[in-house]
């Protein structure tokens, strides 16, 4: 007899880090339900083979519908809004959906009790400014946007839920995403609209006669432009596969990142060199919501989730996406 399949919700999975979680949820045999309202997710992203709701997690009726239908092991919680600068321009929209709309996935878990572990998708902006790099978990959280505090105050109330013996969650602090993921059957890789991310913002205007602006090169880094961490999104989606089968039994907070930093220009001169093409660019002004350096340490959860990413270079994370927008 055939052993059952253990199943798994995902909210936002019509997303690009969800939608690749949810493939590599199913080829480790998962049984996948996605909800998502497809505000940002797109049906074409969702794998063959998972299950998919429309809807929106601050509906709790149909959350609790949901939850009470099945036995879930776990809620994976990517569902949210991620632009930095449009969060500084509009807190209520990132309050709303990010924090209001994720309390409420929480009340009707605890409703239904049919399921008590989550994994969730936070982010390195919880962090703001850092006073030492590389960044540790213990590092005091003093985010200086919006979409920052929205992500920080939700790890609060997680670990509060948890004190309270209500849930037992891991909280993934991502640094930056980027790459795809290619297979035969299809292909997973970054499509915002309208996007905001360096990579693919590059990339898609390769051929165009665009010319890029870096905001600021009068930061405190080498070459004097931001400075970020890039973590591969197959990577990054195994790190939730890892979290999920770790044994819950306290507040579990892990960076998700590789330890090395790449300037904006480092980022400019790798993708002409997986191009081919010269890609144009200007200095313009610092954008606000930007921090000078974001590098994660890696040490917790290498030792705790035995986490080991295997494609970590920017050359291949650049190499990746550079495949999956000439094929989309």
């Amino acid at each position: 007899m055939e052993k059952s399949k253990k199943k798994v919700l995902v909210t936002g999975g019509a997303g690009y880090i969800g939608s690749v979680t949810c493939k590599i949820l199913l080829e480790n045999n998962f049984d996948v339900t996605i909800i998502d309202n497809l505000s940002a997710g797109r049906i074409s992203a969702i794998p063959k083979g998972a299950k998919f709701i429309k809807g929106d997690i601050s509906d709790k009726n149909l959350l609790e519908k949901i939850l009470n239908k099945n036995k879930y092991v776990c809620v994976i919680h990517f569902a949210c809004f991620i632009r930095i600068e449009e969060s500084m321009i509009n807190p209520q929209k990132y309050f709303d959906n990010n924090l209001v709309a994720g309390l409420t996935l929480l009340q009707a878990m605890v409703a239904t009790k049919s399921c008590r572990k989550i994994v969730f998708s936070s982010s390195a902006a919880v962090y703001g400014v850092p006073k030492k790099i590389p960044l540790t978990e213990d590092a005091v959280m003093e985010p200086i946007n919006p979409y920052g505090q929205t992500k920080m105050l939700f790890e609060i109330i997680l670990k509060e839920y948890a004190r309270a013996g209500l849930i037992d969650y891991v909280a993934l602090r991502y640094f930056n995403v980027a790459g795809a993921y290619l297979t035969r059957e299809g292909a997973w890789g970054e499509s915002h609209d309208p996007e905001s991310h360096i990579i693919p913002l590059i990339l898609r205007a390769v051929n165009k006669n665009k010319v890029f602006s870096i905001f600021g090169d009068d930061y405190e880094t080498p070459d004097g432009t931001c400075v970020r961490d890039y973590i591969h999104v197959k990577d990054l989606a195994q790190a939730h596969i890892l979290a999920m089968k770790k044994k819950f039994k306290e507040e579990l907070v892990f960076n998700v990142g590789t330890g090395h930093g790449f300037s904006n220009k480092q980022v400019f001169q790798t993708a002409q060199k997986v191009t081919g093409t010269a890609i144009p660019y200007k200095i313009g002004p610092r954008r606000a919501g930007d921090c000078p350096f974001l590098v994660a340490s890696a040490k917790k959860i290498q030792k705790e989730l035995g986490f080991k990413p295997i494609r970590s270079d920017l050359y291949t994370i650049i190499k990746d996406a550079w495949e999956y927008i000439k094929n989309t």
